[in-house]
């Protein structure tokens, strides 16, 4: 792989702290993906905003009210992030679906394919700009605008299984499957939209934990943490 989109979790940002951000933990993340790309490889990120607000807590709430504000704590998380790459040693350029300078860039596929050219990291924000659609299926997207080889998803769990294994001792670790079986077996570990456009795509998906920041540089080279989705 040459360049990748990450999906990386909000609640990855927080790992466990009972905070929205453990500050340690997300300087850890940022360094391993500048550590990626003074290897050469080309990163784009995609945060979720589970540490601080999901559309469906919103319940006495319209929908699309409560997912944009989803949306808008997409971009508090990636102007964190920016932050913490940068301190780390890299460039790193922020780019959102709905225009709100001069905090963010107005996303384009195109600006974003130079600054990845250039070197330099980019974050995606505000998911798609529209409700009702999750930021997994926001990382699809945006993988297959930006032409990327592959989409790792950093979740808070280590890999797919044929049920949830902390119900079910019986759930079996799923190493590599298709994206065909995700959406038959109905698995929730990963959006069905998001695996059904990775279908259509032929994109890849490596669905990983990240209590080891270091697994992000692992599962770019090719190492067997995680799950492998296929297309075929």
């Amino acid at each position: 792989m040459k360049r990748i989109l990450l999906k990386l979790s909000g609640e990855a940002l927080a790992h466990g702290s009972g905070d929205i951000y453990d500050a340690g933990y997300v300087d850890s993340v940022a360094e391993a993906l500048v550590a990626a790309k003074n290897k050469g490889y080309e990163i784009a990120l995609v945060i979720g905003a589970g540490n601080i607000w999901r559309g469906r807590q919103g319940t006495e709430m319209d929908r699309q009210a409560a997912d944009r504000m989803g949306m808008l704590a997409t971009v508090i998380n990636a102007i964190y992030m920016k932050d913490a790459i940068i301190r780390a040693g890299a460039e790193c350029a922020l780019m959102s679906a709905v225009p709100m300078a001069p905090l963010t860039e107005n996303y384009s596929a195109d600006v974003a394919k130079r600054y990845l050219d250039e070197g330099k990291i980019v974050i995606f924000g505000c998911g798609l700009g529209i409700p009702f659609l999750s930021t997994d299926t926001t990382g699809a997207v945006r993988a297959a605008e930006i032409e990327a080889d592959a989409m790792l998803m950093a979740k808070n769990v280590d890999y797919i299984y044929t049920d949830d294994p902390r119900k079910n001792p019986e759930a079996r670790r799923l190493e590599r499957v298709k994206a065909s079986e995700v959406l038959a077996m109905n698995l929730k570990a990963i959006d069905a939209t998001a695996t059904a456009f990775c279908l259509s795509t032929g994109m890849p998906i490596h669905v990983f934990g990240l209590n080891d920041p270091k697994d992000i540089l692992r599962a770019i080279e090719g190492e067997c943490v995680g799950t492998v989705i296929t297309a075929e």
